[in-house]
């Protein structure tokens, strides 16, 4: 029994601290993801109702970041309490509540598919719904063993010494946060990290393997779905009997992908200009500065007009273009570019694509050729001697 509660225990720390550095890493993509629960509870019509709480959602929202570091700070401290033995009875009720918690969330992601990522483990490690409410069920269980056993566990003496090290990893997570924040995460999980070649990610890496198809049918008269596979379609001409429509109700038609691993992992990167043309490919062709900036009402604009001289210097003496990619409207983007004089050319691409590409606004891409050179945040703006 007692190798089984430390086995236990060992485990549950190391997910929680794991799982916490990973959002500490990236504390910008954990608020994103808080973001898109907070607005899906407050247009919730689910049978939960949630939306009756939307005053309560969207007063969260602008909260989101700082909601983002207290968590994953909250994961990395309790799962070291655990494994040092702090506080082990505040530990584990601490534990159990923020496992119940995480549990409602990607329940709720996997029944009613609202939020198809819970963000877990961040751009790490991608688990569907399904999958992170599995995990999270386990992580429940084991949680109330350690529970129904803390009486088991003995701390050991020289409590301030524990003291000190939650105390220590408490604030040294905190900084590590300020400094994702206020810079770029320490490693990008992503698919537009350095070293990447966007086109080459756009396309599959191997040739798309698909098994069985099934064709879903509604019977109209038990109100149930039939599922039937391409055999059992053609048998008999039970398509002729399908094709009934005071019987049946076509749903669908699924084949499984036997390799999603070959997947593209860039499927929605596109650039249009006002007029609605592409450029998408126009953006991998020779060196470009890509200027992200998903939303010009949030973006810091101090960094303007530095930003302005950086793209006329790069145009001159390096012959490197400089576009800008944004998700706000036409309207809003050109008033905002005529109050900053910034003159670089503008294009139009969706919010959620700039987020995934760089945690800031603005941020800063070197392309080269569409392969990803260097990446920067506004507050570590370049200098012509970073590009060659």
């Amino acid at each position: 029994m007692k190798w089984i509660n430390h086995s236990v225990r060992l485990a549950v720390g190391l997910l929680f601290i794991f799982s916490g550095l990973i959002k500490l890493n990236d504390p910008v993509g954990t608020e994103i993801k808080l973001e898109e629960y907070f607005e899906v509870f407050a247009s919730d019509k689910t049978e939960l109702g949630l939306a009756a709480l939307k005053p309560v959602w969207e007063a969260l929202l602008p909260f989101s970041l700082s909601f983002s570091v207290i968590l994953s700070t909250l994961e990395v401290v309790l799962g070291l309490s655990l494994l040092i033995l702090y506080r082990v009875r505040l530990t584990l009720w601490l534990l159990f509540l923020t496992i119940v918690f995480f549990t409602f969330l990607t329940f709720y992601s996997a029944y009613f598919n609202k939020v198809t990522d819970c963000g877990c483990f961040g751009d790490a490690i991608k688990l569907t719904p399904w999958q992170s409410f599995g995990k999270d069920i386990v992580l429940l269980v084991l949680i109330s063993w350690l529970f129904f056993q803390k009486q088991a566990f003995t701390p050991p003496p020289s409590n301030w010494v524990r003291w000190g090290i939650i105390t220590g990893s408490t604030l040294l997570s905190l900084l590590a946060a300020f400094w994702a924040i206020h810079h770029l995460p320490f490693i990008d999980f992503r698919p537009y990290k350095v070293g990447n070649h966007i086109p080459s990610l756009m396309k599959p890496s191997a040739e798309l393997k698909y098994g069985e198809g099934k064709y879903i049918y509604k019977n109209l008269k038990t109100g149930k779905e039939e599922v039937y596979t391409e055999q059992e379609y053609t048998k008999d001409n039970r398509w002729e009997q399908l094709s009934d429509t005071t019987r049946y109700q076509y749903v669908n038609y699924e084949r499984p992908l036997l390799n999603p691993e070959a997947q593209a992992r860039i499927t929605d990167y596109r650039v249009m200009d006002a007029e609605g043309q592409d450029y998408t490919p126009s953006t991998f062709e020779g060196k470009k500065l890509l200027i992200i900036l998903p939303d010009v009402a949030r973006a810091d604009t101090s960094v303007l007009p530095e930003l302005e001289r950086l793209t006329r210097a790069l145009e001159e003496k390096k012959k490197i273009e400089s576009w800008v990619l944004t998700a706000s409207d036409y309207q809003t983007y050109e008033a905002f570019r005529t109050f900053h004089q910034f003159s670089p050319r503008y294009f139009f691409t969706d919010k959620t694509v700039l987020k995934t590409m760089i945690r800031a606004n603005p941020g800063l891409i070197y392309l080269n050729n569409g392969r990803v050179m260097q990446k920067w945040h506004y507050n570590d703006l370049p200098v012509l001697a970073d590009f060659q």
